[in-house]
């Protein structure tokens, strides 16, 4: 490129008559024609919500762009068009694009575990309620603000997830000994069979019956609460403890299930993490390549 610069300089300097320019900026245009142009940043896939920690919480969907509090108590909706987050002093916000509303206050604040979560339809988002004891209430509020009302008192109240069937919410406890799983219909909360020590969960089954979460060992540092960049998923059935493993090869840094019951994994790769979505009975429904600029993301949610 040095070359042909200097070179079109000299030939400029020498041409004198109107009709030799035009010829030579002619050549110059058609030089410059076949130089390769940088590459375009790639699409974001439509399905896929992605974010990382810089100045902040930076979430990329295919919507939009946006950045929210550095407090981490956050999560997105399912149609990935929706923020909900709670400010350093426990106001629950929701961000839709430029307007951002708060829509209830008493929240669990400053601890990053203590995310709200979105109902299946967007409708309504669910949060933990400031208490002097080691379990806390669960409130539910209208995205728009309205319809507050509280649905139990649980334990679980980190990472929230709430099933695909709107009846059960599940959530790590602040001392990561365990998940519990709250049903909001009677107010009653148990704690899940055969998950450990964990400081993430991810998703609920659409029945509320099996979780996806992040396994620690017993003397593993369980860290400040944050949502994880990536992690080695394990699923297990709540209410007999069985695990469930995905037939799905490579390794595994992410899994999530949808409100359809169909299971998304997040498979990690030498250039690219590849998506793969298995239906309840475990085939293979469809795979998404995932930008490269994305690998070192973490992977919210798929829409």
């Amino acid at each position: 490129m040095g070359r042909f610069y200097l070179w079109t300089v000299f030939a400029l300097r020498a041409v004198r008559r109107s009709h030799a320019m035009r010829r030579l900026l002619a050549v110059a245009a058609a030089l410059v024609a076949i130089i390769p142009a940088a590459p375009a940043a790639a699409a974001l896939p439509s399905g896929l919500v992605f974010y990382r920690y810089e100045h902040g919480v930076a979430i990329h969907s295919p919507y939009a762009r946006q950045t929210v509090d550095p407090n981490g108590q956050f999560s997105v909706s399912q149609d990935g068009r929706k923020i909900a987050y709670v400010d350093i002093n426990g106001k629950v916000h929701v961000k839709a694009g430029t307007v951002d509303k708060i829509i209830a206050s008493g929240a669990v604040a400053g601890t990053p575990c203590a995310t709200p979560a979105w109902s299946p339809d967007g409708t309504k988002v669910a949060y933990a309620v400031m208490s002097t004891e080691g379990s806390a209430p669960i409130a539910v509020v209208g995205a728009d603000g309205k319809g507050r009302k509280t649905v139990g008192r649980t334990y679980g109240v980190c990472h929230l997830a709430w099933s695909g069937n709107g009846r059960y919410l599940a959530g790590y406890t602040g001392t990561t000994d365990g998940v519990h799983v709250l049903d909001i219909t009677t107010g009653k909360s148990r704690k899940a069979k055969g998950v450990g020590w964990t400081n993430h969960v991810q998703s609920l089954s659409p029945d509320g019956r099996k979780v996806v979460y992040r396994p620690l060992g017993r003397n593993t540092e369980g860290g400040d609460g944050t949502w994880p960049l990536w992690y080695t998923p394990r699923i297990v059935d709540t209410v007999t403890g069985k695990r469930v493993v995905p037939p799905v090869k490579g390794t595994l840094i992410g899994a999530m299930y949808l409100n359809d019951g169909r299971l998304a994994v997040r498979v990690k790769g030498a250039t690219r993490n590849t998506v793969v979505v298995l239906s309840p009975g475990f085939k293979v429904v469809r795979k998404i390549s995932e930008p490269v600029q994305y690998r070192k993301y973490a992977l919210l949610r798929v829409l």
